[in-house]
């Protein structure tokens, strides 16, 4: 193995005085606040990926603000090892680049999506280590081309840590001042996730896609499990598991789905708990260090499209699962979807925020969905802020399936998202195309949210792909609140019995397609992305704009009256200030960062930039100068990016 990289002015372990500094001092003799300052410390750092535990993705910083970011330039860039490697290697694959950094005691923490972690120095971009942990080399990513999400740090007056839990299955822990492995974590240095977890799997099944979460010593780690399984009794179940830090010692396990005994496995029929699998928190996690509790948001069993083989609600699928950080027992839960068949994963971290209702300060934790609602909770007892309501939902069609019988709908706030296919959001810029879109869909099923899958094939909307994704939101802790990007894009499941039962011994399957509609427009009303800012004060929507331009000129020269700005394609998140709302986004062939007005949602600037931006943006401060960066680009040309005033 290529253990170790250290790359400094072009000259391989060759380290400069200042990092040989960097290496004598760092965590070892010297508080990071006797530096800084204790506010000022907190203030310019950002050590998780969305900055808090609490996944606020918000900073105090207020050097760039209204009146200045129209100045923004390039302050430096860094090409991802990535870049290297897949000049060199056949068998590099690889998607978006989809890291946020973290930044500590003026070092970046990243990782690739090829799985190499790298410190980078947080002023001038220079490269301080590199570490493959040569995750791309054995396969690919479960469900996708590689990608990651970032890594996690922890440290003590002693010691520091970055963590990093591969696409492979093998989670490390690196000295967060050399990138060596840490020879006190698990078996020189990491753990195989694989293993531990009660059956037997291909292994090639099995990842992790997102930064872990630390807490009181302990890191917390979930699992990405492919949604493709063969068979229904080959997946691996999705179980959630904390280690002890330096140590890498197993502290605790929660078993997403009950096992013999455990509360809720009546959920699971037929004791389908047995071989049933996923049920995986494969995005971020949030926390309350002063509760000691952990929110975890889990996806679907398998398989996604048909339960016919786990009969029952399915605790703790598709659940926020709040966690005694120290025990690993459950406090509360809530079940957003029951039985799932739509691929309805929680899909990203809950933000946690202290709001005020009716005059009553909650302490809140609020979670999106692909469906395009917000579930507003007391993080301390898991009771509704506002009402949500058991409603009636169709029944299955298909053979051997049994939905439920309701489907819990928020009260407030309003979704964010349009909903279902009906006459509210099927096209209609002119008759024609509308008589168009209706003669494409007349072959398939379709109606409102929780529209059940058929042989026919059916329009899911908002499809698998969101509504909101893991970006998730951001929340403006001076008037609470949140901010989310989102995306309208219906999928079309059809249910279809597997040809050979030797290749699958499921029942029925999902064919997935997307769904075209009239001359080469989407089937449905714009915007096709949005923007959207909930005051969750009040449970109700401040503004929603389109996030960006999109097709708006193909349709303009299609004869259509000027539709305005549609909205493009695209998950990318949130970054929140004390002065502005940024986000980026590849808009019509442009790759751009737009800073927003946060009261009105106007675009205040907007710059163009070398590549798309893939990766949330966050910010950061060093020797008094505010920067912020991201990664952009894909597949053979990643990079991170800063930006800064000049």
């Amino acid at each position: 193995m290529n253990i170790l990289k250290v790359l400094l002015s072009n000259v391989a372990f060759q380290p400069s005085l200042k990092m040989k500094l960097f290496l004598g001092l760092s965590f070892l003799s010297i508080p990071s606040a006797l530096v800084y300052g204790a506010d000022d410390l907190a203030m310019s750092e950002w050590r998780n990926y969305g900055n808090t535990l609490q996944s606020t993705k918000y900073s105090p910083l207020q050097q760039i603000d209204a009146s200045n970011v129209g100045e923004l330039e390039i302050a430096w860039m860094w090409n991802t090892p990535d870049n290297e490697i897949f000049r060199t290697d056949t068998r590099a694959t690889a998607a978006e680049y989809k890291v946020t950094p973290i930044m500590v005691n003026g070092i970046l923490y990243v990782s690739t999506s090829l799985g190499v972690v790298a410190a980078i120095d947080a002023k001038s971009g220079e490269q301080l280590w590199q570490f493959d942990t040569e995750s791309w080399a054995h396969g690919r990513h479960p469900n996708f081309n590689n990608n990651h999400r970032g890594v996690s740090y922890w440290g003590n007056d002693e010691q520091a840590r970055i963590l990093m839990p591969g696409n492979d299955g093998i989670f490390w822990s690196l000295d967060a001042s050399t990138g060596l492995p840490d020879p006190q974590f698990g078996d020189g240095g990491s753990i195989d996730l694989k293993k531990g977890l009660g059956r037997d799997f291909d292994d090639s099944v099995y990842g992790v896609v997102s930064a872990p979460l630390v807490i009181n010593d302990i890191v917390v780690v979930g699992s990405s499990i492919s949604d493709g399984p063969r068979n229904y009794d080959d997946a691996p179940p999705g179980h959630v598991r904390a280690f002890s830090l330096p140590s890498g010692e197993l502290k605790w396990q929660f078993n997403t789905i009950p096992q013999a005994g455990e509360y809720g496995v009546e959920s699971w029929e037929e004791d389908s708990w047995e071989y049933s699998g996923a049920t995986n928190v494969w995005t971020l996690m949030s926390a309350d260090p002063e509760l000691g509790y952990i929110y975890m948001p889990t996806g679907t069993p398998t398989n996604d499209w048909y339960g016919g083989h786990r009969l029952g609600d399915n605790l703790f699928a598709e659940s926020l699962i709040c966690i005694d950080a120290m025990t690993g027992e459950r406090v509360w839960h809530f079940q957003m979807v029951h039985h799932g068949i739509w691929d309805y994963d929680l899909p990203a971290a809950p933000v946690l925020a202290d709001i005020e209702v009716d005059g009553k300060v909650i302490k809140a934790v609020v979670q999106t969905s692909k469906q395009g609602y917000v579930y507003v909770f007391d993080r301390e007892n898991g009771e509704p802020v506002w009402p949500i309501v058991e409603r009636p939902v169709p029944a299955s069609s298909v053979p051997g399936e049994r939905l439920s019988p309701t489907q819990p709908i928020p009260t407030k706030p309003p979704p964010f998202e349009a909903q279902g296919i009906t006459d509210a959001t099927l096209i209609d810029f002119t008759d024609e195309l509308r008589a168009e879109a209706l003669d494409i869909i007349s072959d398939l099923d379709y109606g409102p949210l929780f529209t059940p899958l058929s042989e026919r094939g059916t329009i899911i909307f908002p499809g698998y792909s969101g509504g909101g994704n893991w970006s998730g939101g951001a929340i403006d802790p001076e008037t609470n609140i949140l901010y989310l990007s989102s995306m309208s894009v219906p999928r079309y499941v059809r249910m279809v019995r597997p040809e050979d039962p030797a290749v699958s011994n499921f029942r029925f399957d999902g064919e997935r397609f997307n769904v075209d509609g009239p001359q080469g427009l989407p089937i449905i009303k714009p915007p096709y992305s949005r923007i959207t800012a909930i005051n969750l004060n009040r449970g109700e929507q401040e503004w929603m704009i389109p996030h960006g331009e999109g097709i708006r000129q193909r349709i303009i020269d299609m004869g259509i009256e000027d539709p305005g700005p549609v909205g493009s394609f695209g998950r990318n998140g949130p970054l929140l200030t004390k002065s502005l709302l940024f986000f980026g986004q590849y808009d019509n062939g442009r790759s751009l960062i737009r800073a927003y007005n946060k009261a009105t949602g106007d675009i205040i600037s907007e710059l163009e930039i070398p590549l798309p931006p893939m990766g949330t943006p966050m910010t950061y401060a060093v020797d008094g100068k505010q920067y912020i960066a991201m990664a952009v680009g894909a597949g053979p040309d990643t990079r991170i990016l800063a930006l800064a005033l000049p």
